[in-house]
């Protein structure tokens, strides 16, 4: 499993992360060294991230009987 980059510990910290890291490129002001070091970190953020998913489908698939169904949560209201 992909270890968790820096202080992302959680798949929402991750994300969190992820998201300043884009608004920041986004915005054009960062210097290219920042930006390139950026960009990694954002890449292992993501790896990060997708194998979190994984993990999440692989256990459902497991509660599942190794098939993996669709949610059907139930009207909320």
């Amino acid at each position: 499993m992909a270890r968790a980059p820096k202080s992302a510990a959680t798949f929402e910290a991750a994300l969190a992360q992820l998201e300043e890291i884009i608004h920041a490129m986004e915005s054009g002001d960062m210097p290219l060294e920042h930006a390139l070091a950026s960009y990694k970190q954002g890449t292992e953020l993501i790896k990060f991230c997708q194998a979190k998913l994984a993990d999440a489908e692989q256990q459902l698939k497991i509660l599942e009987n190794e098939e993996l169904k669709p949610l059907d949560l139930p009207d909320a209201g």
